[in-house]
């Protein structure tokens, strides 16, 4: 169990450096193609990883499977994601990702009836209150109402929750290296039609640095990412693992400030330290014969 909690947490970090990454490449490329060549790149990697490890990849089989996953967790989250970076801070895109676990605790309930723990919904709702505090006023200089980039967020937000569940109820039978493998291939298709209708001639401004953050998100917040949270999910379950999900508030802002160079204030850190304690929280439950077998039930 606590093998799936670090992965989790893994997860969250790699990804909030994609937030960072994405903040770099805004300049450099659009959006949509960004997310293209980040998930063309992913599967391919993917493949030869599935390739060297002896699988191979249902593409025929499971194709439903796979386009409903790639659909929901490379185009529409990944995609929006880098749309909203292209108006919102790094830090700002990472407290709304803390929405996330209400979409996953919503999706689970209604998908494969997933109701959770009392301590998991305790956890989740005080991680809630630390993301309201991070969103609350004080938490930028704008007094104006959601941006677009805000609204983008939100959706992408509800986007991965529903990925989350997804891969957990086909997880049941698909191994998480496949599982990803095949929705990075599918996914890639949406993202790659996306970023060649709004790729424009001299739209690519490419810098060392922009290099950089691209392999990065191709790699480690893709490939790395995504097979260590659907692992950490197969082990603790959706809605146990649904309240880390609020560390990415927590690991953005950090990054933002030491690599960016953006501002936190005392609401901010207030926020994220009701959040870290919030999913810590989450993760600890009495042990008892019937949370054994529930635990072997949802892994």
């Amino acid at each position: 169990m606590i093998r799936g909690f670090l992965f989790l947490i893994s997860a969250t970090l790699l990804w909030s450096g994609n937030y960072i990454a994405g903040r770099v490449l805004a300049p450099a490329m659009p959006a949509l193609m960004l997310n293209g060549v980040r998930w063309t790149l992913s599967a391919i990697e993917l493949a030869v990883i599935l390739a060297i490890s002896g699988k191979r990849l249902p593409v025929i089989q499971k194709w439903r499977e796979f386009t409903l996953l790639g659909f929901v967790g490379m185009f529409i989250f990944s995609g929006l994601t880098y749309l909203g970076l292209h108006s919102i801070p790094a830090a700002q895109a990472g407290m709304i990702s803390g929405l996330i676990p209400v979409a996953i605790l919503i999706f689970g309930v209604i998908i494969i009836k997933d109701k959770g723990s009392a301590m998991a919904w305790f956890g989740t709702a005080l991680s809630l209150v630390g993301v309201v505090i991070l969103l609350g006023p004080g938490h930028s200089r704008s007094k104006s109402p959601l941006s677009i980039g805000d609204i983008e967020m939100v959706i992408a937000a509800a986007a991965w929750g529903l990925y989350t569940v997804l891969g957990k109820r086909y997880g049941r039978n698909l191994d998480p290296l496949t599982l990803t493998a095949g929705a990075a291939v599918y996914g890639a298709i949406p993202s790659d039609i996306a970023g060649l209708v709004t790729f424009s001639p001299g739209s690519l401004h490419m810098t060392g640095q922009a290099w950089l953050a691209l392999l990065y998100v191709s790699t480690a917040a893709s490939v790395i990412a995504y097979f260590a949270w659907t692992f950490g999910v197969e082990k603790v379950g959706t809605t146990r693992s649904a309240p880390w999900m609020n560390l990415l508030p927590v690991w953005t802002t950090l990054l933002g400030i030491t690599l960016l160079g953006e501002r936190v204030n005392i609401t901010q850190l207030v926020g994220g330290a009701v959040v870290l304690l919030g999913a810590v929280l989450a993760g600890r439950r009495k042990r008892t014969a019937t949370s054994r077998i529930g635990d072997r039930e949802s892994a």
